[in-house]
């Protein structure tokens, strides 16, 4: 069974080099299938997944990477009911929402918990 690790990404990445640098290395943990690797967005983490990423700190890690967490075959996790999702535009990966008790469930079932 391989590893569960689940990225929380909660920093704002208007002001912020640390949620495009945790996409980064979750889509290279994941490129090499040794682990299960799920990304979560919370806060104003949800505007990297909006078509327009050149206001972003680091926009070129989310144009690069992005697209390989979308080969996973899973979504993306979000806050549910995130104010932010209003502001994010067109989302350019598949993307579920999730409450708390949710990410509650999730934590306990992975292996790691890698907080940005």
């Amino acid at each position: 069974m391989l590893p569960r690790l689940l990225f929380l990404i909660g920093t704002d990445p208007r002001r912020s080099p640390r949620p495009a640098e945790a996409i980064r290395v979750a889509a290279g943990i994941g490129a090499w299938q040794k682990a299960e690797v799920s990304v979560y967005l919370r806060a104003a983490a949800v505007l990297a997944l909006g078509e327009y990423v050149d206001g972003l700190v680091d926009e070129d890690n989310f144009t690069r990477y992005l697209p390989l967490l979308g080969e996973w075959g899973r979504p993306v996790l979000v806050q549910g009911g995130s104010a932010w999702l209003g502001e994010m535009g067109q989302a350019t990966l598949p993307f579920r929402e999730i409450d708390d008790d949710e990410l509650a469930r999730l934590t306990g079932q992975c292996s790691y918990v890698l907080r940005f």
